[in-house]
């Protein structure tokens, strides 16, 4: 029997977590980075996510807005395990098998973990947090080996 670790994931310690580090120093409006922020009930589809409303700026924001979660059809304990299984190096296969997910899917969400650490600590926190350092390059390498050895395999020719 195995056991898939996103279904062992308690989703809302998940979004806990993710308040917890996002906004460490209190909530801050994503476009005007005013404080004056108030709550605003709870997402319609995911009743984890938080809303807020600016009082500053009158703009509309939750827990996942301006991050590489936003607009992402995976739910946040996806992208958790992700992180988890790339700090252990896991091949984008063996994630695409614990999430059952496409490996499309697994390489877009793997690539936007790495752009979203360069970009913002958010990513690298949430890593730290979960005890995850090694999670920024590990699949790096490897993916590069797997697209390498299809080109060496596979030559595209002139037409």
């Amino acid at each position: 029997m195995q056991i898939q670790l996103h279904k062992i994931l308690d989703v809302g310690m998940c979004y806990n977590i993710l308040r917890s580090i996002r906004w460490n120093l209190g909530v801050q409006c994503t476009k005007c980075q005013s404080e004056s922020v108030i709550k605003n009930g709870k997402d319609s589809t995911n009743p984890h996510v938080q809303r807020y409303h600016c009082q500053s700026c009158h703009s509309y924001f939750d827990d996942l807005s301006d991050t590489i979660f936003s607009g992402s059809h995976q739910p946040l304990h996806h992208w958790i395990t992700v992180l988890y299984l790339m700090n252990l190096n896991a091949s984008t296969l063996q994630i695409t098998q614990e999430l059952e997910i496409s490996e499309d899917t697994v390489r877009r969400m793997c690539n936007a973990i790495r752009e979203g650490i360069v970009k913002k600590n958010l990513i690298l926190s949430f890593a730290e947090t979960l005890n995850l350092t090694n999670a920024i390059s590990s699949l790096d390498t490897k993916d590069n080996q797997k697209t390498s050895k299809k080109r060496a395999e596979n030559p595209v020719e002139d037409v």
